[in-house]
């Protein structure tokens, strides 16, 4: 282990041979971290929490502390974080409550940028980009590849759907639609699909038109969202992104954005 001098280390932390640590770096008890991660200057790492391998973590952060939840009582919580993750400058991630299982949970190849915050109990999972200063308030869940944009606000027990954009500057009480480009521009709509993020991503034309054709059902034409969902499945949902959409829908508990 590579360790700058300043740095604190507590004794309990178990840290990979070839990790590295910068200058004024504090590490704290119970914390784990894995192979070719590098931690930079004035960097500040709570635990219960375990990292995997090649996470870089900017000078500022501050990850796996306690949550900032009025019931929390110091009990034994944890934070887990996979591989390969970037947590830019004064980026802020809590460890989990015992309200809702003690874990919060950030899976693998994740962008955060700076002055992001993550609070207790969300679940992240692989391949996210969030923004510069895109917030979220406690049980939030991430799918896969979504995209957060800038200064958003995401409000408790709320979902972002896998695949999905969401514009800057967008405040979220509902649940964002998979696949799905969200804007705040007034009235916040659903604008489609993604179709550029799904053809980065290798999904086929047939496979966009497909979602396009749900979302217009879905969101734009004057059924509601009961009447939008027994059209789906009258008319035979062929794609699985489709009944993807549609059982996400279906799973909501505060409702989607339309």
């Amino acid at each position: 282990m590579k360790a700058h001098p300043t740095a604190i280390i507590h004794p309990k932390a178990r840290l990979a041979c070839n990790v590295t640590v910068g200058p004024y770096s504090v590490i704290g008890e119970d914390v784990e971290i894995g192979e070719d991660c590098e931690i930079m200057s004035h960097v500040v790492l709570g635990g219960p929490a375990k990292f995997g391998k090649r996470n870089r973590i900017f000078p500022y952060a501050s990850i796996g502390l306690d949550p900032q939840d009025v019931k929390y009582q110091g009990e034994r919580t944890h934070l887990e974080i996979g591989d390969q993750n970037v947590f830019r400058e004064f980026v802020t991630i809590h460890r989990g409550t015992a309200g809702d299982g003690g874990i919060t949970r950030i899976g693998s190849q994740n962008l955060l940028m700076a002055y992001v915050h993550v609070a207790h109990d969300c679940q992240l999972g692989d391949h996210i980009i969030m923004a510069n200063g895109a917030s979220l308030a406690g049980h939030v869940e991430i799918g896969d590849y979504a995209i957060v944009g800038a200064f958003c606000g995401i409000h408790q027990f709320t979902r972002i759907g896998a695949y999905s954009f969401l514009g800057s500057y967008t405040v979220v009480n509902k649940d964002i639609l998979p696949y799905s480009k969200t804007s705040a521009e007034r009235p916040m709509s659903v604008y489609g699909a993604n179709r550029l993020g799904l053809e980065r991503i290798g999904l086929t034309s047939e496979d966009i038109d497909e979602l396009q054709a749900a979302f217009r059902i879905l969101c734009r034409s004057k059924l509601n969202t009961t009447q939008a969902l027994e059209k789906l499945e009258k008319e035979g949902i062929k794609s699985s992104h489709v009944r993807a959409l549609v059982d996400f829908v279906k799973t909501s508990v505060r409702g989607v954005v339309k």
